[in-house]
Parts: C-alpha cells; structure tokens; sequence
C-alpha cells in the first residue's frame, strides 16, 4: 500500500486513501465470496427440496444477468448518491436474497431469492463499485494497480469463501451457513463507510465542463473505443461462466477422478488472486489496449492446447494455473481504459454498461454450455466456440485508442 501515499498536504485534506483502499478490498473480497460458493449448496438444496438441476442452475444464470443488468444502475446511483448507500443497499438485497434461500421451497422462492435478490446484491455491492470509489481518490498514475488490488481482493473471497462454505456447510449444515453468509453481508455498510463519497467534477481539473449522466452515456456509446470494449468484454463473461460451471463436469466426461474439478477451480482462483495484481502493474505501464488484446489470444491458446493434448491431471493442473492467470486479469485495463476515456466521475455508470455485456456473456455461457451438451452429448462445439470468441476479441481490442476523448483533452489543454 506504500504507493498510495497520504503525506502530502492534498492528502492530508482529502480522502484516507489506505483506509479506502483496505475497506474497500475486504468490502470486494466478502462481497464476492458467497456468490463464488453458489456451486456448494447444488446438491443439498436439490435433494433437501427433490428440486432438479435444471431448477437450480436456471436460479443461478438468473443471478448472473440480474448482476449484469443491475450494475449499470448501481453504478449510476454511486454516482449521484455516493458509494456508501449504494453498498449498503446491495448488502441488504444480498442478505435478503441468502436468508430468504434458507426456506425456498419453491422454483419461484428460489430464482426471487438466489437468482434476483443475490443478484442484484452483487451488483449493487462487489468490485465494480469499489473499483470506481477508487478511480475517485487515487491520482491517474496510481489507477491500474488500485483497481489490480481491487480484483485480487475479489479473487482472494472466491478463493476463501470455497473451503469455508464447503466446511460450515459439513459442521452446521447448508441452512445455517447461508444464514452465516448473510450475516456477513451486514458487515459491507460498516466498512463502506470509508468509501463515502459521490462522483463530484474534480477540482484538480478546473478547465473541463461540467457534464450530465445523460450526456456521459451518449459521449461514452457514440466513442468507437467504448462501443469496442463493451463488445471485448462480453467475451470474458462468456469464457468466466462456462469454464466454472462446466469445466467439472467436462474432467469427469475425460474418465478422471472428479476430484480434479474442485481442484482446477480452486487453482483457478489462487492464481487469479496473481493474474489481477500482475494485470494491474501491467496495464499502469505498458498499453492496455494491446495487453488486454494478449489476454484473449492467450486464453485462445491456452483452450486449444487443452482440448487437444490428451488430458491428464497434470495437464488440467496446468489449464487452471493459466487460466487462472488470465481469468480477471482483463478487469484492471478494462475499468482502466473507462476511466482514461471519459475521467473518474461517471466511472461507476459508464462501467456498469462495460460490465453488462460480460455478464450477457455469462448467461450464454452456461446456458449454450448446457444446452450444446445436451443436444450432441459433448461439449466440442462450446470450446471451439471458446476459441473463435478468444480470437475475435484480439481483434477487437487491438484497435482501441488509449487516449481521453476529444471533450476532455481539448478542455485540459487551455
């Protein structure tokens, strides 16, 4: 944290720029952990409720687009409002949402309680919106790795919130541990108090014209790198979903222990905790457009050599190391490259609609995941498709200018 430095009188009279960025990474980390550990309660709440997968997955890719369409309002509302009231309303629709699965008992109480509610409370309350409350207190230079710590964070609750979920679960049951976890989220406005705060005209940029939200969007979605990025990051929302939901049961389909499922996805995320932080030194030196355009034909690559070595577990030990690498790596440069774009103050809004297109991309993953499977009784199609999705968003990212646009540099220029 030595970087961001509170010494200088500016700081001093500002925001406790430590303080945001340790609440705000605990803030990430809780936010996103009971989210990530969805996956432990599918066998006890199908078979306590004789309730199929189908059921229960349907609840989860409703979480999945409620998150992507939630978020663009989210953002707006941290925006006008500030960060610490629109946390704590996503830390009560998430609690809501868990303790309201608790005594689901119908497909309706559950896609209401897992699907909209959790949903939504993730959006309202996990990184997203405290990568744009950083965005506000850190200078330029300091962006791309703040927003790196800020996804590592993100990571870290995946990563932690897996063995704790599947050990209160075991101990206590999976009822007391979604009322564990939904205790936990009361802890978010608590923490969120030192992000409080709201999207102001920075002082430190006297020469630029104030500017509504309304013309925010359309300056954002009339930029050809914005429109470009938004497309690019529906790619890493597709790869994301159906790597997590059905890479276990693909290991399985390749005659392996299943074991080695739950271990890909845990390495996944212990490496993804690097990949984050890396991506954020990175992108702070070196251009984010082409970095992140590496990122998916790296991912390409790294899907091609999968399907197409002879699996072993050595082989799917090191597809979840890379991917694990690569799997929020696109996080840093994608907010980084908004708040070059456009500034700091209508990051949350303008993020949000990068963010919905990844969780389309989400939804479609594990939907045409198993959709595909079920039509041809393998999942060939969706990797390839995997590959040629890697290779188009390369493409597409390739092209983006790292550079404000023209209202914002014209402006600092006089």
């Amino acid at each position: 944290m030595s970087n961001f430095s509170s010494n200088s009188p500016a700081a001093r009279t500002g925001p406790n720029i430590p303080l945001v960025i340790a609440c705000g990474c605990i803030i990430a980390l809780i936010s996103f952990g009971p989210r990530s550990a969805m996956g432990l309660f599918f066998q006890p709440m199908t078979e306590a409720r004789d309730w199929s997968r189908e059921l229960f997955a349907l609840a989860i890719a409703i979480q999945n687009l409620m998150w992507g369409l939630g978020q663009p309002v989210a953002g707006m509302m941290s925006d006008r409002y500030g960060t610490w009231k629109t946390i704590t309303v996503g830390a009560l629709l998430y609690a809501s949402g868990l303790f309201m699965m608790v005594d689901a008992q119908s497909a309706v109480a559950l896609h209401v309680s897992a699907g909209v509610l959790v949903g939504l409370g993730v959006a309202f309350s996990s990184f997203s919106i405290v990568l744009a409350a950083f965005g506000r207190v850190v200078t330029p230079e300091q962006r791309s790795i703040a927003f790196g710590i800020g996804t590592a964070s993100g990571s870290l609750g995946q990563f932690l919130f897996a063995p704790l979920g599947g050990t209160l679960i075991q101990d206590i049951g999976w009822q007391n541990t979604l009322i564990v976890f939904s205790g936990l989220m009361l802890l978010l406005p608590l923490l969120a108090a030192a992000l409080r705060g709201r999207s102001a005209a920075p002082a430190a940029q006297p020469g630029v014209v104030d500017q509504n939200l309304r013309s925010a969007i359309a300056e954002a979605f009339g930029t050809r790198g914005f429109v470009l990025l938004t497309i690019g990051f529906f790619v890493c929302g597709f790869h994301v979903a159906f790597i997590t939901v059905h890479l276990p049961p693909y290991i399985a389909d390749l005659a392996l222990d299943p074991a080695w499922g739950a271990t890909a996805i845990a390495l996944i995320g212990l490496f993804n905790i690097a990949g984050s932080l890396i991506s954020g030194y990175v992108g702070g030196r070196y251009s984010k457009p082409i970095f992140l355009a590496l990122i998916y034909l790296a991912r390409a690559v790294a899907i091609f050599l999968f399907i197409m070595i002879p699996a072993t577990p050595l082989t799917v030990l090191v597809f979840a190391a890379v991917m694990g690498l690569l799997w929020l790596s696109t996080v840093p440069p994608t907010s980084g490259l908004v708040a070059v774009m456009f500034g700091p103050r209508y990051m949350g809004t303008l993020f949000g609609f990068v963010f919905l297109s990844h969780q389309i991309g989400s939804f479609l993953g594990v939907w045409l995941g198993g959709k595909l499977y079920d039509e041809t009784g393998s999942y060939d199609a969706i990797w390839w498709m995997g590959i040629a999705l890697g290779i188009a968003a390369a493409i597409i990212h390739w092209p983006i200018q790292e550079k404000p646009v023209d209202r914002i540099a014209q402006q600092a220029a006089e």
